[in-house]
């Protein structure tokens, strides 16, 4: 498709320019830089309510819900916002003890209302604080059941998403603009740098969203499908990989994000993210955005649909089900994935252990020794965000899953399992999920490493 029939049709919410499905449902982000500053007053009034009662704020979220505000804490440096995405028992008591739990406000972020993990740190904290309501905020999706929650329960604020954006599309919604102001941010000066930018994608020449997703589509096509995105302040690839991995991964092609990764190979291409300042966030958000879904009419595939992710949730499930603790028993070894190994493959740690600890050790040498590009993510958040690339996108990844011992067991509220019993059956249906497609897997211990 040319240039110019090709940023028409995206702002014309022509579901043709991709698979003529249901891409035109997808399309809010387009527009909502604009829609989200109408409601800018009433979040800096709940912020500013705040000021005197809260001293730490736990976002509590997955995936489209805590990688752009984990990436905005990052770049303001925000110490006293925690977003917390894991379900590891030693994890969830680490954060726990820095607080005090009278002081806390818990931000429960999730679309669609009914995400395993958010719930249930919404409802472990619900009763850790003494089901004091007015320590507790939502945001969801108008109808969601977190909606329904949040009033029954009488929460301190509950604020509606936008139900035509995707969650990895959700940065400048208010999944990212109510954490934004809680943080103290200048949340207008934010979606003014992303309106720039918007109106800069609408043009047909010197268009920067056109022009990143034409080079990522282009590379694709000549077989450097592995984007390296350069170090960035805020680690801005953790949210970038979402947006790519869960975007344009499926029916056996994607492209593989590769945050920290030498862009030096015949697989591979280059991106340095354009943040001068942190607030160059609200440009890059909405420029990152429009490029994938320019890439996805390269790839000819819905950019905004995830057909694979739901697979593994489903496994999770079974595995809860048994009223068991899985085994989790050891599978193969590093030296056995990394025989198997191939031309344009890459290799993907699966690390479902306390997220303090440092992968970059194993990371590096799983570099040198494969010379392939290396990912990595810690589970269950990266269920969230790059699974739907590892199940649905090519069959070229390498997977290892590694695991560690999660502690003694932390009851949920509400549940016949705890958080220990969760975070196992995720691993298990996790590996399970990417064996039954065929994918080549090593599950090994961290304290074997």
């Amino acid at each position: 498709m040319k240039r110019e029939a090709l940023i028409e049709g995206i702002w014309e919410r022509d579901a043709t320019t991709w698979t003529g499905s249901d891409e035109a449902h997808w399309l809010g982000w387009l527009d909502e830089p604009l829609h989200v500053q109408e409601g800018l007053d009433e979040i800096r009034r709940f912020a500013e309510s705040l000021h005197d009662e809260v001293d730490d704020v736990v976002l509590c979220g997955m995936g489209g819900s805590s990688l752009a505000p984990e990436v905005l804490r990052r770049s303001f440096d925000v110490d006293w916002f925690h977003v917390l995405d894991t379900t590891h028992p030693n994890a969830i008591r680490t954060l726990e003890e820095k607080l005090d739990l009278e002081r806390t406000l818990f931000v429960s972020s999730s679309k669609s209302g009914s995400t395993l993990e958010t719930r249930s740190h919404t409802d472990y904290f619900w009763e850790k604080t003494g089901k004091r309501a007015q320590l507790f905020c939502a945001v969801t999706d108008p109808g969601s059941d977190l909606e329904r929650l949040a009033r029954e329960r009488g929460f301190r604020a509950a604020f509606s998403g936008e139900p035509s954006i995707g969650g990895r599309y959700s940065a400048l919604s208010p999944f990212g603009i109510v954490p934004a102001v809680l943080m103290g941010v200048d949340a207008a000066r934010l979606l003014e740098r992303a309106q720039e930018m918007r109106e800069a994608c609408r043009s047909g020449e010197g268009n920067p969203g056109y022009e990143l997703g034409s080079r990522f589509g282009t590379g694709w096509q000549e077989g450097r499908d592995k984007i390296c995105i350069g170090a960035a302040p805020g680690d801005f690839g953790l949210w970038a990989e979402q947006l790519i991995a869960e975007s344009t991964g499926k029916h056996g092609k994607g492209l593989v994000p590769a945050p920290g990764e030498s862009p030096d190979g015949a697989d591979r291409q280059a991106v340095e993210p354009d943040l001068p300042d942190p607030y160059a966030l609200g440009a890059e958000f909405f420029r990152w955005e429009f490029a994938i879904a320019v890439a996805g009419a390269y790839l000819e595939i819905n950019p905004f649909d995830q057909p694979d992710v739901q697979a593994a949730k489903d496994k999770t499930n079974e595995v809860l089900s048994t009223g068991k603790e899985p085994a989790l028993e050891l599978e193969g070894s590093i030296d056995e994935l990394l025989a198997q190994a191939q031309e344009g493959d890459y290799v993907c740690v699966q690390a479902f252990v306390d997220p303090a600890v440092d992968l970059g050790p194993l990371v590096d040498r799983l570099r040198s020794r494969s010379g392939l590009v290396v990912t990595h993510g810690y589970g269950p958040r990266y269920m969230h965000s790059t699974g739907q690339l590892h199940k649905g996108g090519p069959n070229t990844g390498l997977f290892l899953q590694v695991i560690d011992d999660p502690g003694d067991e932390l009851p949920i509220p509400g549940k016949p399992f705890g958080f220990r019993r969760l975070i196992r059956a995720q691993a298990a249906g996790d590996l399970e999920t990417l064996r039954e497609r065929g994918r080549r897997v090593a599950r090994v211990r961290l304290e074997d490493l």
